[in-house]
């Protein structure tokens, strides 16, 4: 009797066990199949991974680490609008533009609002990914996985700065400057450039921008030379 009483129990605890196994089965299948559940715990290669890692998403095309080194900026998109943000994609960036604002004395915010204004006056197409106040805030108007309209041949493939000056010569301050340095050396590691793709907007069509980097050659060089 001993033995058909444990026969029984363990009986039961196997109808049991399958039991739950079926019913596992059925929510799996329930929630979309098992093997696109299962297919969540195991990576490109076939190994398993953890399933309490979170996948890292990139931030405007950047991995989010690197994104996270960037200088501090405020983040003010312009609204998308066919005068100054296409909303085009950047798909690669090959070259970093600098320019200054030609408007001296105005600030970034009074610069990124002119921008913002285009796409009401319909004035012309223009606009940049950064401006740089005369006391070094930075603006952020474009995201950076997608085209401003600032360098007519070459928005398809580069980022450019505005830079706000005080200066009758063109020149900037020393709080603009050490913020283009920084914002520049951020770019040039996180694109994988050199110095020598940091332009002016004069290298590209000639346009005497920025001013006083045009008309001083040396400037412009030590300028490079100080992005570390």
């Amino acid at each position: 009797m001993l033995f058909y009483r444990r026969l029984a129990v363990v009986t039961a605890a196997f109808v049991v066990l399958i039991a739950a196994v079926i019913l596992a089965v059925w929510a799996l299948s329930r929630a979309g199949g098992t093997e696109a559940s299962l297919g969540n715990a195991i990576d490109e290669s076939g190994e398993p991974k953890a399933l309490w890692e979170e996948e890292i998403q990139d931030i405007q095309g950047i991995s989010a680490e690197a994104f996270g080194r960037h200088p501090a900026w405020t983040e003010d998109f312009l609204t998308v609008n066919e005068y100054s943000r296409p909303g085009d994609a950047l798909t690669e960036v090959n070259s970093i533009f600098v320019h200054y604002t030609a408007n001296r004395g105005t600030s970034a915010a009074q610069n990124r609002s002119y921008f913002e204004q285009l796409k009401d006056t319909h004035e012309r197409s223009a606009s940049a990914h950064f401006i740089i106040g005369y006391e070094g805030e930075i603006i952020q108007c474009i995201p950076l996985d997608e085209i401003a309209y600032a360098v007519q041949t070459r928005n398809e493939d580069s980022i450019s700065i505005e830079c706000c000056y005080l200066s009758e010569d063109g020149s900037f301050t020393q709080e603009t400057y050490d913020a283009l340095i920084e914002l520049l050396a951020w770019l040039t590691e996180t694109y994988d450039l050199t110095r020598d793709d940091i332009l002016r907007h004069y290298d590209c069509g000639g346009k005497k921008c920025p001013v006083y980097y045009v008309e001083h050659e040396d400037a412009w060089e030590l300028l490079k030379r100080d992005v570390k």
